[in-house]
């Protein structure tokens, strides 16, 4: 076997490159000509080494994290605290806030009481809350104060125990007690419940000027029921956290004189008594004075129970 030459192997070597270009449509084209030095520097190449994080980036990741499980620790925290106060704010009630009757701090109404202000009705505007058109809220008036009791319609709604104050403003009947009678704010003569009645047998303990002075002394001390007890309504309302005071009725100027002025009810007038006697008087000073110390007493008993029941 004759023994190949490098001459020969070098000529062999040429012709298969020259037969691949003849099978190549691109041979002799810039590209193609370009294509084996390319290929060269690409093996040729080292890869890049893996650039090492700084212990400064490594921090700033960690950091990243901390921080939204400080957001996650947060929200969890906020999440049942809010639970804790929905249940101890319900008494027990509702642990989300389902509850019925809810403060008026979170009542839609009384947002808008904020953004809209008060309102001013008429009479007869008000008339139009009394409860029969379930689209309206229940309102009532005293003492020419507007109040929303929509939260308690069992009780103002329709067919409900005080319904007949829905839509009025009812001042004296809640004064008098004759809820159906008294439905208007018109005070005067209301006073007259808390007079005594004149009786000649105990009258007679007092001489004229002395009577005198004693029935102004007990006109001065009757008005001053009638203010007490219609401020004891107004407050019940204001204070309440069922109800929220919305505005006031409005009424022309003089209205009062052009109306005729009411007869006492005849349930306010079977309250009066007769005039006690001095000594009957000094009895019942002294039974008030004793009720009132019971009171106090029982008062301070619930107090100091319920600090001897606290941690």
């Amino acid at each position: 076997m004759a023994e190949i030459t490098p001459a020969v192997r070098q000529r062999k070597a040429k012709e298969v490159a020259s037969s691949e270009d003849e099978d190549n449509l691109f041979a002799g084209t810039p590209s193609e000509k370009l294509r084996p030095q390319a290929q060269t520097e690409a093996e040729t190449t080292p890869e890049p080494k893996k650039k090492k994080k700084s212990r400064r980036e490594v921090n700033a990741e960690k950091d990243g994290i901390s921080v939204w499980l400080d957001v996650l620790r947060v929200l969890s925290f906020l999440v049942v605290a809010s639970c804790g106060l929905s249940y101890v704010m319900s008494s027990g009630e509702s642990w989300t806030w389902g509850y019925k009757n809810k403060p008026r701090i979170m009542r839609p109404e009384y947002w808008k009481l904020l953004w809209n202000g008060p309102i001013e009705l008429t009479p007869e505007e008000l008339l139009a809350y009394d409860g029969t058109d379930p689209e309206k809220p229940i309102y009532l008036a005293i003492n020419h104060t507007i109040f929303d009791v929509s939260s308690n319609p069992r009780i103002y709604g329709p067919g409900g125990s005080y319904n007949v104050f829905a839509g009025h403003d009812a001042s004296r009947g809640f004064v008098t007690g004759c809820f159906l009678a008294d439905r208007t704010p018109d005070m005067r003569g209301v006073e007259e419940m808390f007079l005594p009645l004149d009786d000649p047998e105990t009258d007679r303990h007092w001489s004229y000027d002395e009577m005198q002075a004693k029935r102004e002394r007990e006109r001065v001390d009757a008005l001053a029921k009638v203010d007490e007890a219609l401020r004891h309504w107004t407050d019940f309302f204001a204070d309440s956290d069922k109800y929220m005071r919305v505005g006031r009725v409005v009424r022309p100027e003089g209205w009062l004189e052009a109306i005729p002025r009411r007869e006492l009810c005849e349930a306010a007038k079977k309250g009066r008594q007769r005039r006690l006697l001095p000594h009957e008087e000094a009895e019942a000073k002294e039974r008030k004075r004793l009720r009132k110390e019971e009171k106090k007493r029982k008062k301070g008993e619930a107090k100091n129970k319920g600090a001897a029941g606290r941690p």
